[in-house]
């Protein structure tokens, strides 16, 4: 068992990762974990994957206020469900420096699961990643910011806030996969809607043409069959 304890408020002004009690991981589990399982594993069943899958990825879209959970193990990926976003901040684009409150768009990773978070519970992105720490030191930014969560409650500011009873199903879930095999990827519209906007009409910058395009082509992995 382990600790994990978040004083303060977060590095880029938020209160995201705020947080006290000083419940473990395995405390935690133990009050969550048979109740998301028992309403998670039908649908994993349904989809032809046993509980837990090998791997999952969220995507998460910003327009839309939606996050799909796709899962696969050794084979296709599959839509498990969606979850309605409940809060966030920003608008489409980028995250660029502490304390814009945007929503970071990109492919990213769990850093770390949060028993104790002030939302309930979390789960912390890796951002920045490489490309956003590249991205940045071209143009000269600093102070990128940082502690973006997937949290429970529904407000945030430069987070995502999913509500108590979805981020403990998510919690769950990350801790059951191992959180290196869990993968998020962010996007500001559904690039694979015909109506979509194209990545050259969003971008505003080369660099942005760049991100948009690979999100696209991430996107284009999770179609339903």
């Amino acid at each position: 068992m382990f600790l994990l304890i978040f004083t303060g408020i977060g590095m880029d002004g938020s209160v995201c990762a705020a947080g006290g009690g000083g419940k473990t991981l395995h405390e935690v589990l133990s009050i969550y974990g048979e109740q998301a399982e028992a309403k998670l594993s039908p649908r994993f069943r349904f989809v032809g994957i046993e509980w837990p899958p090998e791997e999952i990825r969220l995507v998460a879209i910003k327009d839309s206020r939606l996050m799909e959970l796709w899962a696969r193990s050794g084979g296709p990926w599959r839509h498990v469900r969606n979850y309605p976003i409940k809060g966030m901040s920003g608008v489409a684009g980028p995250k660029l420096k502490e304390g814009d409150l945007q929503v970071p768009e990109g492919l990213y990773r769990i850093a770390l699961l949060n028993p104790n978070s002030a939302f309930h519970l979390s789960l912390k992105l890796d951002y920045p990643n490489a490309f956003d720490r590249d991205m940045a030191a071209l143009e000269g930014r600093r102070n990128l910011g940082g502690d973006i969560f997937i949290h429970g409650n529904r407000v945030s500011k430069g987070c995502l806030a999913m509500g108590d009873r979805a981020i403990e199903e998510l919690f769950v879930l990350t801790a059951a996969v191992g959180k290196e095999r869990v993968s998020v990827l962010i996007s500001p519209h559904d690039f694979r809607l015909p109506q979509s906007p194209s990545p050259s009409t969003l971008a505003q910058a080369d660099w942005h043409l760049q991100l948009y395009r690979f999100i696209a082509e991430e996107m284009a992995h999770f179609q339903e069959h």
